[in-house]
C-alpha cells in the first residue's frame, strides 16, 4: 500500500526508526513524471501486498529529504536499517520498480525469493546501423545469453520519434530494460538491472 507521511518525525514513527528495508517515494503533483509514477506504485503495491511505499509528497513535506539525500522527484529511496542502498530517480514502470527495487528472484526483506516469483525480464535495444556501440551492447547481451528485441531506428522512423519523445535523445543505443531506460552501454546499469554477476 502507498501510505502518506506529514514530516521525518511520522516516518520515524511509522516504520520504527527506519529499521529493516523500508521503501519511501518522493513524489510532487506539479511534476508530470511523479503523476504518472504514483500508479505505477500502486500497481507495484497490489502485486506485492508485503509492500508498504511510504510516500513524501514534497510540495508539502519539506524535512524527510534532506536526511536521506534526495535531490529530485520522482525517487524512491531504498533504506535499509536506517541507511539509504539505493535510489530509484525519475519515472518508472511497475516491471522496472519491482526490477530495481526488489532485484532478480529477491523478496521485499532481502531474502531469495522461489523461482516462480522473479519477475521476467524485457529488453529492447535500440540501434542504428553504423553504430559500434549498439554492436558491443548486443554482443554483450549475446554473450550473458539476454533475450532482447532490437529496433533498428534508421528503418522505423515511428521508433525514433516515440524513443525521442520517452527519453529525450537520439543517440543509439538505448536500451529499455522492463520500463528503465538506459542511453549508451552502460554495462554496470545493465548488470544491475538485469541481476547480471560482474
Amino acid at each position: 500500500m502507498l501510505r502518506d507521511v506529514t514530516g521525518w518525525a511520522a516516518l520515524q514513527d511509522a516504520t520504527g526508526g527506519l529499521r529493516g528495508k523500508v521503501l519511501v517515494a518522493f513524489l510532487n503533483d506539479k511534476s508530470s513524471a511523479s503523476r504518472r509514477a504514483r500508479p505505477e506504485l500502486e500497481a507495484f503495491c497490489a502485486a506485492h501486498s508485503d509492500a508498504t511505499v511510504y510516500v513524501v509528497d514534497t510540495a508539502v513535506v519539506r524535512d524527510v529529504h534532506g536526511p536521506l539525500g534526495v535531490t529530485a522527484v520522482p525517487t524512491v529511496a531504498v533504506v535499509n536499517d536506517g541507511k539509504v542502498s539505493q535510489r530509484v530517480v525519475g519515472f518508472n514502470t511497475q516491471a522496472a520498480y519491482e526490477a530495481a527495487l526488489l532485484g532478480p528472484g529477491l523478496a521485499l526483506d532481502g531474502s531469495a525469493a522461489a523461482s516462480g516469483d522473479k519477475p521476467a525480464q524485457r529488453v529492447t535495444v535500440y540501434t542504428g546501423p553504423t553504430c559500434v556501440w549498439c554492436q558491443r551492447v548486443k554482443a554483450y547481451l549475446d554473450d550473458k545469453r539476454v533475450r532482447y528485441k532490437e529496433v533498428d531506428v534508421s528503418r522505423d522512423p515511428s521508433a525514433a520519434q516515440a524513443l525521442v519523445a520517452k527519453t529525450g535523445q537520439t543517440g543509439v543505443p538505448q536500451l529499455d530494460i522492463n520500463g528503465t531506460w538506459i542511453v549508451g552501454f552502460d554495462k554496470a546499469r545493465i548488470d544491475k538491472l538485469l541481476g547480471l554477476a560482474a
